[in-house]
């Protein structure tokens, strides 16, 4: 019980942590790329890109690597890769906003499969499905907090709350190196390890696991579908409601617009993680699968709808709507996908997923930036709306596959 404790409480710590530093930086970030290193539309998607391509090529090699050698190391590691980009960032230039993306992108993947995969093997998944829910939350709790230090810090240097949240990433690195435990998983003996051979069997077994379940070749699907719409939304929303006239102009400078906005999402969206905590079965798959669906469905219409109204407060609701549904869903995906992954592929399929995402976004990143800088941002926004729309039939279609009177997974005849 007390190594239970220990894990559930690092989880909890990781999630806030993160919440911290991310939130540090990116309220002000994308205000920093697009005003003080002077990024067009082009651009800026471009530098999502290069943040995409890093974790198209790492994804997999990282997540076998914490399913063959150790979860824990891997998210360490990827503290300290993700704190260093960030201080990299700090370089208001074009070259070193790229060269940023790669670092801290490739730091991303060494944790995005092995931390859901870690806690999972830690207390078991049945345990570990409402501990991502709990964690979101928290997650959401401590944003408020970043988010009026990172509007204070940007309002005098734009620079600051992103290299300070680079310095917060290594020092939880650091302190992870110390309090982190990992007792649930065992890695394959020091005296086995004589090659790549086991990197390679265990994505193999991976690979072959997702071809043989039907269900899980969906989710995949829909997670390519998913990377499809988001760069486009991630990567222009910010210029595209710096186009309004805001309100106050004079008075209110565009940062402290921009971290209220933060903290009404921050707090919308901890409300929705406590309706679905309570209110929702997160044991079941087809429950799970109809919930997504949902939220999907309502960040398309969002997206939509923010692109083409002409009016600051109704943009305002309809990106506060969107994002408030994207956050509701970000801890089902994982859990979905837990739910038809055995321990010892899990941080690979969760990876694959992940990768999946990243070749939708590095897809259709280009032409979205094009479009954006040719016919202008809200077409671009509206043209990303739209191609979340399919994603919401993936999921249906999901669910029909999927029997909650039957096995919990069904495999291709």
């Amino acid at each position: 019980m007390g190594k239970t404790w220990q894990a559930n409480r690092v989880y909890l710590l990781i999630c806030g942590a993160s919440s911290l530093f991310f939130t540090l930086v990116f309220t002000v970030n994308m205000i920093y790329q697009a005003q003080i290193v002077g990024l067009n539309p082009l651009q800026l998607v471009l530098v999502g890109t290069v943040l995409e391509i890093s974790a198209l090529f790492f994804e997999i090699p990282t997540g076998v690597v914490a399913d063959v050698y150790s979860r824990r190391l891997s998210v360490i590691i990827g503290m300290f890769l993700i704190g260093a980009g960030f201080i990299i960032e700090g370089v208001p230039t074009f070259g070193m906003v790229l060269l940023s993306q790669v670092v801290w992108g490739i730091g991303s993947t060494f944790i995005s499969g092995a931390q859901d995969a870690w806690i999972a093997d830690e207390i078991g998944n049945e345990s570990a499905t409402p501990l991502y829910i709990r964690g979101a939350q928290v997650g959401q709790f401590v944003s408020i907090i970043a988010i009026i230090f990172s509007v204070g810090l940007g309002s005098l240097n734009l620079q600051l709350p992103i290299v300070l949240g680079g310095i917060g990433f290594i020092l939880l690195g650091i302190t992870l190196i110390f309090i982190m435990p990992e007792d649930g998983f065992s890695p394959v003996p020091r005296q086995e390890r004589t090659s790549w051979r086991d990197l390679f069997q265990t994505l193999s077994e991976g690979i072959r696991l997702i071809r043989s379940q039907r269900v899980l070749v969906m989710i995949l699907l829909i997670s390519l579908g998913y990377g499809l719409y988001s760069e486009s939304f991630d990567r222009l929303w910010t210029p595209h409601l710096l186009s309004f006239n805001f309100p106050f102009a004079a008075q209110i400078p565009e940062v402290f617009w921009f971290g209220g906005i933060s903290i009404v999402l921050s707090v919308l969206g901890i409300i929705a993680a406590e309706i679905i905590r309570r209110r929702v079965n997160m044991g079941h798959s087809h429950t799970l699968a109809g919930l997504l669906g949902l939220l999907y469905g309502l960040t398309a219409l969002g997206s939509i709808a923010f692109a083409l109204t002409g009016s600051f407060w109704v943009a305002v609701i309809f990106y506060l709507v969107t994002a408030t549904a994207r956050a509701a869903a970000g801890p089902l995906f994982p859990a979905w996908l837990n739910q038809h992954t055995e321990s010892s592929v899990r941080a690979t399929v969760h990876s694959i997923a992940a990768q999946a995402n990243a070749f939708g976004q590095i897809v259709i990143g280009p032409a979205i930036g094009t479009i954006g800088l040719v016919a202008g941002l809200r077409t671009a926004l509206t043209i990303g709306g739209i191609a979340l729309l399919p994603v919401v039939w993936l999921i249906t279609r999901t669910r029909r596959i999927y029997n909650p009177n039957r096995a919990d997974v069904v495999t291709t005849p």
